[in-house]
């Protein structure tokens, strides 16, 4: 069905864009008709619906909100539009790049907020959250993210959740790297708004941000955004009105996403996924470590979206070591972080054990 669809010079073993199916790629090949019902009813309505069963089991509690851009397009709709424009000011956990870059958009914005930064490799407890908000009862609302990707650290988000919530805290949570890759129910553990985007844990290409968000909550913010753009409540008002887009959408990308939902589906769901991307990172980790890389966190903290791994030695050539897992096949990503000189692997997106199987031997042989 995909012969035409050529083969990738190479896997991206990255945090996304990662490499995606043959069935994603094709679904792209077609153009589409952003007033045509064949689109927003059957494609956009259904991914709306789609994405909430995925987030929680509390379906009617729930709304999805889709917003042309990245994922931190996502982020910044959703806390300019999650604060309101008086009496509101957030608390911004961060342990990472994308923490920060969610604090920078609060000051932006020009949106009241308090930074709480970890090192990071050190993550947020339920403890430190209680403490903050005891101190500080100006705080109405909380963002952390769930996976930085920054180092791989998975933060706690049921324990973390529970504590916003324990003290009435509206909660956002950037679950870019981990929605659709690992399991969670954003009505049981109470988030209010679950960001993500197309091309990440499922699977799809770059394009779009998505916001899984608490319908009561987000019926209170139309007034709050500082974007137009950008207004999270308007663009969820057009949607659910006439299924549209209130400026051009990414029709390709939309409909490459909605094959990746059915291939996510296929695959037996986010627990059958999250299986796979485990395995993925054990072996990644195990035959690394037989061959002399150490990974930056242990085992408690690590995710199995992306692994961090120390430079082997002082002289390592990361730039050189690079290029030579291009050209057999493989493309991974530089270190991000100021403690310790580290690259990254990503064990997401179109990716199985036997690549990883494959990566190795790469490793093995190198020079």
């Amino acid at each position: 069905m995909y012969e035409h669809i050529p083969e990738n010079p190479y896997l991206l073993l990255t945090p996304g864009p990662l490499s995606t199916s043959k069935g994603v790629r094709a679904a792209l090949l077609r153009d589409w008709c952003t007033w045509d019902a064949d689109y927003n009813e059957e494609i956009v309505q259904h991914i709306r619906r789609r994405l909430v069963a995925l987030a929680t089991a509390q379906t009617e509690d729930y709304t999805a909100v889709l917003m042309q851009g990245s994922g931190s397009f996502g982020v910044e709709a959703a806390i300019g539009t999650a604060l309101p424009r008086a009496g509101g000011k957030l608390l911004v956990l961060a342990n990472g790049a994308y923490g920060q870059r969610a604090a920078t958009m609060a000051r932006t914005l020009e949106i009241p907020h308090t930074v709480i930064s970890l090192p990071e490799t050190q993550a947020p407890s339920a403890a430190l959250l209680e403490d903050a908000l005891a101190a500080d009862s100006a705080i109405t609302h909380v963002i952390f993210v769930h996976c930085e990707t920054t180092t791989g650290i998975l933060n706690p988000l049921e324990e973390l959740a529970a504590a916003a919530k324990a003290h009435g805290k509206i909660l956002l949570v950037d679950a870019m790297s981990s929605f659709g890759g690992i399991p969670m129910d954003a009505g049981a553990w109470g988030i209010d708004f679950l960001i993500s985007s197309s091309n990440k844990c499922i699977q799809g290409v770059p394009g779009f941000a998505l916001v899984v968000a608490k319908r009561d909550v987000l019926a209170r913010c139309g007034d709050n955004a500082r974007s137009h753009s950008l207004d999270l409540y308007d663009q969820w008002k057009e949607m659910d009105s006439s299924g549209k887009w209130r400026f051009t959408s990414p029709t390709h990308v939309v409909r490459a996403f909605y094959q990746a939902l059915d291939e996510l589906e296929q695959e037996g769901g986010v627990t059958a996924r999250h299986t796979r991307y485990r395995e993925n990172h054990r072996l990644l980790v195990e035959g690394m470590a037989a061959l002399g890389y150490e990974t930056l966190l242990p085992p408690a903290l690590q995710s199995p979206i992306i692994t961090s791994f120390r430079y082997p030695s002082p002289d390592f050539d990361f730039p050189a070591f690079y290029q030579y897992c291009k050209r057999q096949g493989f493309v991974l990503y530089p270190g991000k972080i100021s403690q310790a000189p580290t690259f990254r692997v990503g064990n997401i997106g179109e990716v199985y054990p036997e690549d990883m199987r494959r990566l190795l031997e790469v490793v093995a042989a190198y020079p």
